[in-house]
């Protein structure tokens, strides 16, 4: 059974008198100590997912269908006092910017304190347990950290708070969107090693959000590409590196580094994500593909299998002679 199960996730914003669909008709899985990635461009509804996931959509916009289901509990039906426990608690959320996340005029220690005494936890001595998150997530000198405020640390030991934190009411789903964007290639790859272990230490899954097909070949169990709202393909990472199925997932591959797919020249992807104003009709990648057709400008098309663990939205799938190949 899937620790987290969403359906069918439509978000929309107001614009005058009618909604623009942000994120329509998401649907994925999540299971016990997994490791999903979310990707796509900015702008394609990843992180918006994501924190839709914590009832944290930013207003005016709201979840206007579909279900979200922890341990076959639907959030959307939960109660705001009721999800404050969930926050933290079930569902941890590991955020972008650090200076952003963390509170400049509290020390990391009583941010910690905080969080664990909110939710009940920390036992009767939260300092200790505190320092000992502290130690987990790889501090150098945790008794000085935790005395220290978040300007008085690297990027690196504030994205390793920022973990802490979100370790520290021992969640089973924890949310990391872009968590190392802002750090150097050296950093980067420590976080990603620490979330790796911090994962098989504490049984966790997790959500990982990013833009980086790097990041994701090295650290994900599964993938989810996202474009213009809507998933394009899913697959088991290794699946989708050795033959995707999407045009779009295809571009990305083909201007990623060290990809197979790429050539000694990395391609960019023509054009932009498409405004929420401007969306087309038809499939939303139709206008950047070299692959388009005349069904591909009638209607959004569905997720066609690919494999039994292998899905693409995407009708040269479903018309699999005409496929294209990276």
């Amino acid at each position: 059974m899937a620790l987290l199960s969403v359906r069918q996730l439509s978000v929309a914003f107001p614009a005058g008198d009618r909604w623009l669909p942000a994120v329509q008709d998401v649907s994925f899985e999540i299971a016990r100590g997994e490791t999903l990635a979310l990707v796509g461009e900015s702008g394609s509804g990843k992180s918006l997912t994501a924190y839709a996931l914590l009832g944290l959509v930013p207003r005016p916009g709201r979840i206007v269908g579909g279900a979200i289901l922890l341990d076959d509990r639907d959030l959307l039906q939960v109660p705001e006092v009721e999800m404050q426990q969930v926050r933290g608690a079930k569902i941890s959320l590991i955020f972008q910017e650090p200076m952003s996340a963390l509170n400049p005029v509290l020390t990391i220690g009583s941010q910690l304190v905080e969080a664990m005494t909110v939710h009940g936890l920390g036992g009767p001595n939260p300092r200790a347990t505190a320092l000992d998150l502290l130690a987990t997530v790889r501090m150098d000198d945790p008794p000085r950290r935790f005395a220290e405020y978040p300007h008085q640390l690297s990027g690196g030991l504030r994205q390793r708070a920022l973990i802490a934190l979100a370790l520290s009411c021992r969640p089973a789903l924890v949310v990391a969107d872009e968590p190392t964007t802002a750090l150097d290639v050296t950093i980067q790859a420590e976080i990603l090693n620490l979330l790796r272990q911090l994962k098989l230490e504490f049984g966790l899954s997790l959500l990982l959000i990013t833009h980086d097909l790097g990041v994701v070949a090295h650290t994900a169990d599964r993938v989810a590409v996202m474009y213009a709202g809507r998933i394009v393909e899913q697959a088991p990472v290794r699946q989708l590196f050795r033959a995707p199925a999407h045009p779009y997932t295809q571009a990305l591959l083909k201007a990623m580094p060290g990809s197979v797919h790429s050539t000694h020249r990395l391609e960019s992807i023509d054009g932009q994500v498409p405004s929420l104003r401007d969306l087309p009709p038809g499939c939303a990648f139709a206008p950047r593909c070299a692959w388009q057709h005349e069904a591909c400008v009638v209607a959004p098309p569905e997720l066609y299998p690919v494999s039994p663990v292998h899905q693409s939205r995407c009708v040269l799938v479903r018309d699999a002679a005409g496929m294209p190949r990276a």
